[in-house]
This record gives structure tokens, sequence and C-alpha cells, in this order.
């Protein structure tokens, strides 16, 4: 249960058009729901803003489908990551008007519009084309969180004047995702280059003396550039739900 919808609830009840029993009844399950196979926390939008998020790997269709079910009777938003294409099949035959991202793997399903929350604009970056599905995840996740997202694809140090053609938009955001595989150094040039918080994301790219990932995000927790934070490899998801909050204060 989102804010507005307790909100409404409480309304309701001081006007008497629901009645005490009814309210308790709705407010039964408030906590969580218990599934058997999972442990849905409607209370999470209250506490954080935001309802739980399905992480789709692991779990069968059966299994998210009636997590989403939950979610969708307490008129909340839902965000499914890392999910495959065969399960989003299956998912979209029964949540018809839910839209899947294959490129992020992500799927979005809207019980009311995204209100817009943040403050300003986050600005998703990549150093190469490769490292777009991660960002891709960061920017759907920021977007239905209620922010302006715009994107800067393949500007990484090997083509530096890339970067630094788009200065103005590095300016103009409130935030800035850097997501860079190989050596990991695009998110310290950014740095070098704003007084924005700037969320770094290291991927698996790269050759076999990256080791998955390892490197680049070593050389971001090493990064000279004050304002940096790093998120775990590939974790697009947790780069946009951090800049989503610091987009909100």
């Amino acid at each position: 249960m989102n804010p507005q919808k307790l909100e409404s609830l409480l309304r309701n009840v001081k006007t008497g058009r629901i009645s005490i029993e009814e309210a308790l009844i709705r407010l039964k399950s408030l906590p969580f729901e218990d599934l058997g196979h999972s442990r849905v926390d409607h209370h999470r939008s209250l506490r954080k803003g935001f309802p739980e998020v399905i992480w789709g790997e692991g779990k069968t269709s059966e299994q998210i489908l009636s997590i989403m079910k939950e979610l969708r009777n307490k008129g909340q938003n839902i965000l499914l990551t890392r999910l495959e294409e065969k399960k989003a099949k299956k998912i979209k035959a029964v949540f018809r008007k839910s839209h899947y991202y294959p490129l992020s793997r992500t799927l979005t399903f809207l019980t009311h519009p995204v209100r817009l929350v943040g403050k300003g604009t986050i600005l998703v970056i990549t150093a190469g084309t490769t490292d777009i599905p991660v960002a891709e995840e960061a920017a759907v996740t920021a977007e239905v969180m209620g922010n302006r997202v715009e994107v800067l694809y393949d500007v990484g140090v090997a083509g530096i004047h890339r970067l630094f053609s788009q200065k103005k938009k590095l300016d103009e955001a409130r935030v800035l995702i850097v997501v860079a595989g190989m050596e990991g150094a695009l998110p310290s040039v950014v740095g070098g280059l704003v007084d924005k918080p700037v969320i770094a994301v290291p991927t698996s790219v790269g050759y076999g003396a990256s080791f998955g990932g390892i490197a680049a995000l070593l050389a971001m927790l090493n990064s000279c550039a004050s304002g940096v934070a790093v998120v775990n490899i590939n974790n697009g998801f947790g780069a946009g739900y951090i800049a989503s909050l610091i987009n909100r204060l």
C-alpha cells in the first residue's frame, strides 16, 4: 500500500464511507503477505518510498505471477529485474499492460501513473555500447521511481573527446550514473569534471584480466576523483535506486 492509498483509506473511514471493520480487513496484510514461497513486503513503499522490487532470476513464472498479483491488489507499481524473455512472455499473457525491456531484462506494470518526485535529471553514461544493458537497467529503475532520465552512451576514454563534447549535459544533470567495464576509468574522468554525485557501476565487460568486472570494480573503488561512489558489478538496479534517493533530496 502506497502513502496515497493509505491516506485515501483513512479519509474514507473518517467520512464514514468505509467502516472501521472493513478498514481493518484491508490493513490486516499491510506488513506482509505470506504466499508460502515468498513473503511480500507491502509495507516497503511506506518505509522506503517505493514498493518491493521482484528479482526474476531463480523464480518460476508462477511464483512471480503470484507476487505480482498481490502487489497489484495493493495498488503498487511493479518492477521486475533480471527477467528472461521466456518468463516475460508468460507474465505478459496475464499482465497484458506490462512492458518488457529485453535489453535490460526488466519488466514494469503500472497500477497508477508514475509521479515525478525527482528534483532534477539523472544522466546515465556508458563507456561502451556493450555496457548499455546494465545502463538500461539503471535507467528503467530510475524512471519508474519517478525521475527524469537522460542517457549518454559510448563515450569512453578510448575517445574522450566524445565525452567532452557533451559537457553541457554533464553540468545540467543532478546525479550521474557512469557504467564501464574493461579498466573502469570513465567514472574517475566524469568525477573530475562535475560537482554532482557520481555513481560508478562496474560491468563484467572485458578480456580475461578484467576478471569478470573485478578489475573495473577495484579501479572505481580506488578512484582519485572526489564524489564517486561505487555499486556492485553489473548492478544497474542498485545505481538507479540510489540515484533516485539522491535526486529526491
